[in-house]
């Protein structure tokens, strides 16, 4: 048994209309979220032992705060350029490709990929992941190269609004 978390990056900015998409950082709402849902996931003792992230400043921004907090070596983030760009293919590809001697990936991206992701494994219908929502599933896995349709169950979805 695996568990996969999937982290949509926190509210950006789009104060700067010459920034283009890729750099938008974290506005104000971002900023206080990140931390907010991350101390949630050590409350939980979510302990991820892969951390892979769009390298999409929002996306980075949030996944350093996390690990920052999870006490997983922020130096050790995995930039994934596929996850930027997006597509359920991608992300099969992405995941499949995970060491079997991980069990607890947390992954740091963008919608609609991940939803339609989540959806996909899961057999669930989120209608979409917020900003800064995370969602826990649990894969009935051996391997990371059998993730497929209906590979994993929701466990939880967590995200800002909830609790405030």
């Amino acid at each position: 048994m695996k568990t996969l978390y999937l982290v949509r990056h926190a509210k950006s900015s789009w104060d700067n209309a010459n920034l283009a998409d890729f750099d938008r950082p974290l506005n104000k709402r971002g900023l206080t979220a990140a931390p907010f849902m991350a101390n949630l996931m050590r409350q939980k003792e979510v302990r991820p032992d892969l951390v892979l992230s769009s390298p999409a400043n929002r996306a980075l921004t949030t996944a350093e705060t996390f690990c920052e907090i999870l006490e997983y070596p922020v130096e050790k983030i995995e930039q994934r350029i596929e996850i930027y760009e997006g597509g359920l293919n991608h992300m099969l590809s992405i995941v499949r490709a995970i060491p079997d001697n991980v069990s607890a990936p947390m992954l740091f991206g963008h919608n609609p990929t991940f939803t339609v992701f989540a959806n996909f494994v899961t057999g669930t219908h989120l209608d979409n992941i917020v900003t800064c929502g995370i969602v826990r599933i649990a894969m009935s896995i051996d391997s990371w190269q059998e993730t497929g349709i209906d590979s994993g169950e929701l466990v939880w979805y967590e995200y800002p609004k909830k609790y405030k």
